[in-house]
């Protein structure tokens, strides 16, 4: 199966393509700017599919909007017509066709010729009207406000926002990806039309905010609840607009006379995540939890952890090692203890299940 995708460097371009290479017996031919009109009609003429996905947004002069979309979506069906083609054309638009304005009437100009092909040859033709994409490799300052506040958050650059209870529908990129990756399947065999994928209605502000909380989760590191898919992709979005200088970042050791901690993650819903260095013969605990629940995993070096219940009296311990990592459950009600057996340092990971609030610790000093 070949597959043309015409505006394939631009934000749906790129993360269609990667999709594509993942579809078995799939041949993408990618239409750029820098493509020869010679390259796109050989592709033409050889393609079963084609995603139409070339466009402009915001031209420099309101003129070019129907250049830019109506207009070539009219010499793609030309062109077709000529070749005696009549692949299935797959076409990005978008809601604004129905708010009156000349980037949305473009796109219904685009619609009509699309519509207009379909009928005379016979083809099939599948329309999306989308609504505010995002994600990953999306343009700031262009393609979707998303992109803008991720690029200026990351850099440490001014957020303006005009109406931060302004309600908008956003739609992930890799949603659409997989919608429009299933028209190679079939999809409905009548009708143009194809419902917009699934979409989150939030405001401006809120994601603000939670972009600002995924820059400030560097120095406080508490993650965000990504129970939610839009958080999720949200997150993802912000990460890949990161500067590739800043993917990796500092965090603050806390040391003393036994080695030192270091806390990683921290969530409101589950707990942290810190490591420890332990030097030889040294032993860290010696202390229990009415509710709190630990896990520790040591990753380098031997350990011994010891259990006493505080109430009965009754040991146990357990031998660990870097070199067979164990999962060592830590039950509250048991004072419990790690001590370095080995001749090296002992470096060990531990998950608790809350984040350590020191006025309410849960922590009760008592030798194992």
């Amino acid at each position: 199966m070949t597959v043309l995708v015409t505006g394939a460097s631009g934000f749906l371009g790129r993360n269609l393509i990667v999709a594509l290479r993942r579809v078995p017996g799939a041949v993408v031919v990618a239409v750029g700017r820098d493509t020869s009109r010679e390259e796109y009609e050989a592709g033409l003429a050889r393609a079963d599919v084609v995603y139409h996905l070339a466009g402009v947004n915001r031209p420099p002069n309101e003129d070019d909007h129907e250049a830019g979309n109506a207009g070539i979506t009219r010499d793609l069906c030309d062109t077709l017509r000529r070749l005696g083609r009549m692949p299935k054309v797959v076409y990005a638009s978008s809601v604004q066709v129905e708010r009156g304005n000349a980037y949305g009437d473009s796109k219904l100009g685009a619609e009509a010729a699309l519509a207009a092909y379909a009928a005379e040859a016979g083809a099939q033709v599948a329309i999306f009207r989308l609504t505010n994409v995002f994600g990953k490799w999306c343009r700031p300052s262009y393609n979707s406000f998303v992109a803008t506040f991720c690029h200026q958050i990351t850099r440490g650059l001014p957020v303006t926002v005009d109406d931060p209870d302004a309600r908008v529908d956003l739609v992930y990129v890799d949603d659409v990806v997989e919608a429009f990756v299933a028209e190679l399947q079939g999809g409905p065999t009548t009708g143009t039309s194809r419902p917009c994928p699934r979409s989150t209605t939030v405001t401006v502000g809120r994601v603000k905010v939670l972009l600002e909380e995924f820059r400030d989760m560097r120095t406080t590191l508490v993650i965000p609840d990504l129970s939610e898919p839009f958080t999720r992709q949200l997150y993802a979005t912000f990460v890949s607009h990161l500067d590739r200088s800043d993917f990796a970042y500092q965090v603050k050791p806390i040391p003393d006379d036994r080695g030192f901690v270091q806390e990683l993650l921290k969530s409101r819903s589950s707990g942290q995540i810190f490591v420890s260095r332990t030097n030889p013969g040294i032993t860290r605990g010696n202390h229990f939890h009415d509710t709190k629940i630990e896990k520790f995993v040591v990753v380098e070096g031997e350990a011994r952890i010891r259990f006493r219940h505080v109430l009965t009296g009754e040991t146990v311990h357990f031998d660990v090692s870097g070199e067979a990592p164990a999962v060592v459950d830590i039950p509250p009600g048991y004072t419990h203890s790690i001590t370095n057996t080995g001749a090296r340092e002992l470096v060990t990971l531990f998950w608790a299940s809350e984040i350590f609030d020191p006025q309410n610790p849960d922590t009760h000093r008592e030798v194992v």
